[in-house]
Formats: C-alpha cells, sequence, structure tokens
C-alpha cells in the first residue's frame, strides 16, 4: 500500500511541481514549448499502448470506439465551454485536458497497480508524470499572463486538481477491480479519446506555437521515451 502511495503522489504531484516551475522558474517560451511537445508525443503512444489496446485485448473493438468516441466528445464539449467563459489562451483549456483525460486515466492506474511489479508500475507512472509535468505547467503560466490569476489561487487550482486525481486513483486501486472487464475497458478508452481529442487542440497547438521549428522533433524525443517506459513495463 505504502508504494501505491507513493506512485499515485508523484503522478499527481507533478502538476503542483509544474505550476511552480511555471509561477517562480525563469525560461523561455521556446523550451517551454519543446517540454509541452515531449509530453505530446509521449502521450501519443501512451493513448495507444496503454489505454486504448490493452482495452481492446480485454474486452472488444465495440467497447473501444464508444469509449474513444464519448471521451473526445466530453472533452471537445468542455474545451468549447471554457473557452466560451475564460477565453481560448486562458489555461482553462489544459486543466480540462489534464482533467478529463485525468480522471479516467487515474482510475485505470489505480486498478493496474493492483499486483504490478516494480518495472510496470515505473513505466506506468513515468508515462503519465512525463506529460503532467509540463502540462500544468503550460496551463499555470497562461492563469498568470492571460487571465491574471493570483499565484495562490492558480496553485491552489491545481494542487485541488492533484487531490482529485489522486483521489480517483486511490478508489480505482481499492474498489474498481470488481468492476466487469467491459466497463474497465471503456473508462481506459474514455481516457484515451479525451487524450486524443487534448493531444490536437491543447497539447500540440501549444507547443508547436513556442517552438514552431522544435515541436516535431520534440514530440518524437517524448514518444522514444514513452516506448522506452512501455517496454519497461513490458
Amino acid at each position: 500500500m505504502l508504494t501505491v502511495l507513493l506512485v499515485i503522489a508523484v503522478v499527481s504531484g507533478a502538476l503542483i511541481v509544474g505550476a511552480l516551475w511555471a509561477l517562480y522558474g525563469k525560461f523561455r517560451g521556446r523550451v517551454e514549448g519543446v517540454v509541452v511537445a515531449i509530453a505530446g508525443g509521449s502521450l501519443l503512444l501512451s493513448l495507444v499502448l496503454e489505454l486504448v489496446q490493452p482495452a481492446i485485448e480485454q474486452s472488444s473493438m465495440t467497447t473501444a470506439v464508444l469509449g474513444v468516441l464519448a471521451g473526445a466528445g466530453i472533452f471537445a464539449t468542455v474545451d468549447y465551454l471554457i473557452d466560451e467563459k475564460w477565453g481560448s489562451e486562458s489555461g482553462g483549456g489544459m486543466l480540462a485536458a489534464i482533467t478529463l483525460d485525468g480522471i479516467p486515466e487515474n482510475l485505470a492506474l489505480g486498478v493496474a497497480l493492483i499486483g504490478a511489479g516494480a518495472p510496470e508500475v515505473a513505466a506506468l507512472a513515468g508515462s503519465i508524470m512525463l506529460s503532467n509535468l509540463p502540462e500544468a505547467a503550460s496551463g499555470a503560466r497562461a492563469m498568470r499572463d492571460d487571465q491574471g490569476f493570483s499565484k495562490a489561487k492558480i496553485l491552489g487550482i491545481w494542487a485541488l486538481t492533484a487531490a482529485v486525481l489522486s483521489a480517483c486513483a486511490l478508489l480505482g486501486y481499492l474498489f474498481l477491480e470488481r468492476l466487469t472487464d467491459d466497463l474497465l475497458a471503456f473508462i481506459s478508452c474514455l481516457a484515451g479519446g479525451a487524450v486524443a481529442a487534448s493531444l490536437t487542440t491543447e497539447v500540440l497547438p501549444q507547443a508547436h506555437k513556442q517552438a514552431p521549428h522544435w515541436a516535431g522533433f520534440a514530440t518524437a524525443i517524448g514518444l522514444v521515451l514513452a516506448l522506452l517506459l512501455h517496454s519497461l513495463g513490458g
């Protein structure tokens, strides 16, 4: 149980570290764009190998398709509503990206931690953490620069997000093992759909805007890192 709590703390704590990095660290926008692109590449591979493909093997193609489309649809709707209220450059979209794919993703993480060995835990946790930190940094900076939120309010928002996602992972570990394979597969694909939508709507456009000449290569770096983590878990 101690290992489970440590993994959850590290994965969700990356959101707070990312927000602190954005608010108090000093780095150029190009650097942020490269880091966000690395996160995008990691997510690109993770959504296929860690969320969708296992769900197809566990359940069926129909369950996977429905879950992915539902996740993408929910994200697109919420992202539109956030843009209408806060504006497209507010950081709210990145917060939505992390939350909407993070809730089902962390539920799935909790289930995966049941009986998982050290390599599998390291691979799954590392992949999620790799994406959480720069996404939180980008979102927090936008909230400060474009929305004018105070540092305390921004940290509070990301701390609350980290707490919610931690609770989801713990809930998955303690209670979701009893669910049917089809429902667990649907939850994983729900996360996959939200990840896919967030990549094209928030993550990769932000990376290209800040580092137009490096975003593509950085995305490939993130993909390779996620592949290495996945092979470690396998």
